[in-house]
């Protein structure tokens, strides 16, 4: 397949997993600048060159081509030894740049229509706004600490040669397993037409953000934690952007939170 060159504005990572392949990969998307949404992974993002590493909200440059083996529309493979970081777009006093690119992808307001454009194969990545959150679930993992097959990947990745530099190569050994899955549940609609829908935060930012709250909170990291995704980003302007899983394309996850104020509130991060 062609491969081209591409310029993409990111809006998401998603909290690391390991991989047999890559030690660690991370799904990232963005949007490029007619407002197609397009997905990248697999990314092996703590392990390519730090130069070559890039933020939530910053332009890249990159070669691509379409992914061999995954068929949604947006997914491609990503050359991450073409990626060349560009600006960072700030969000200002009222998110003003910000606002006006995403300005190009058109939100949904219900989940179900969504639902309806992957099965008629028309996206496996949308943008939506609900009518409100109702609450955030908080779920212990069966299993808080990686298996013995998870950490023969990840330290495996320390000593495959050949993939990256080692003097770019930082240690994987830190990275920490979340023991808590997260989970929102939001309304879509109102009067006749409203539903309630859940679905599980994979945002790399919400995993730092518990991360966060444990070490300066410790056993109390819940009450701020629940403050941040139950109070404030819900009196922003919050939109989920939603992707769907490859092997499973009718689950759903919440891949990332762009939460714009409202207009004249002031920021809340």
């Amino acid at each position: 397949m062609a491969i081209i060159d591409v310029r993409i504005l990111i809006l998401c990572k998603t909290y690391p997993s390991p991989s047999g392949k890559y030690a660690e990969t991370t799904c990232v998307a963005g949007m490029q600048e007619n407002g197609s949404l397009v997905r990248l992974f697999p990314v092996p993002f703590r392990l390519i060159a730090e130069d070559q590493q890039f933020k939530k909200w910053q332009w890249i440059k990159a070669k691509v081509e379409k992914a061999k083996k995954d068929h949604r529309p947006e997914s491609f493979t990503i050359k991450t030894d073409t990626i060349e970081g560009g600006t960072v777009v700030q969000p200002g006093r009222d998110w003003g740049e910000r606002r006006r690119l995403l300005t190009a992808i058109e939100p949904f307001d219900h989940f179900d229509d969504i639902e309806a454009a992957r099965q008629a194969g028309r996206l496996s990545l949308a943008l939506l706004k609900p009518a409100r959150i109702l609450g955030l679930d908080i779920e212990r993992v069966s299993n808080p600490e990686w298996t013995e097959d998870d950490l023969a990947k990840l330290l495996g990745g320390q000593t495959q040669g050949g993939l990256f530099d080692q003097d770019d190569k930082p240690s994987i050994r830190t990275l920490r397993k979340l023991p808590y899955d997260f989970y929102y549940r939001y309304q879509c609609g109102e009067g006749v037409t409203a539903k309630v829908f859940r679905h599980k935060l994979v945002d790399w930012e919400v995993g730092a953000l518990y991360l966060t709250c444990e070490r300066l909170y410790g056993a109390d990291w819940e009450r701020y934690f629940r403050e941040k995704l139950e109070k404030e980003l819900p009196s922003k302007d919050l939109m989920l952007l939603m992707g769907n899983q490859h092997r499973f394309q009718d689950q759903w996850l919440i891949i990332s939170l762009i939460y714009p104020p409202h207009q004249f509130q002031g920021e809340l991060f």
